[in-house]
């Protein structure tokens, strides 16, 4: 069973920088892409990005040009760097792993921005 942990969540100040930690481990494959969602309060979970296992990337409109995503493949981990944070940025982060035996989600972690 694949086991994903996200880890670096907590509060932060409006334009501070926070960096996310996504870990998968178990996966008898390959992982090939691990995305990045967010949820916030009464609102629908929504993508943030992700990154291949070739190390392209994609993401929101909402967090380009503030968030990067990148990986070790060695660790199967994932890293989602986060500037210039908005209040409206503040939501529980989820990291998603796909690979052959489907996906796995992991629990979550808690980012808050104050204004």
């Amino acid at each position: 069973q694949v086991q994903v942990v996200e880890s670096g969540g907590g509060l932060v100040q409006a334009g501070g920088s926070l960096r996310l930690s996504c870990a998968a481990s178990g996966s008898p494959f390959s992982i090939e892409a691990m995305n990045w969602f967010r949820q916030a309060p009464g609102k629908q979970r929504e993508w943030v990005g992700f990154i291949t296992g070739g190390g392209s990337t994609s993401y929101a409109d909402s967090v380009k040009g503030r968030f990067t995503i990148s990986r070790d493949n060695a660790k199967n981990t994932a890293y989602l760097q986060m500037n210039t944070l908005k209040p409206e940025d503040t939501a529980v982060y989820y990291c998603h792993v796909a690979g052959r035996w489907g996906g796995s989600w992991g629990q979550g972690t808690q980012v808050t921005v104050s204004s």
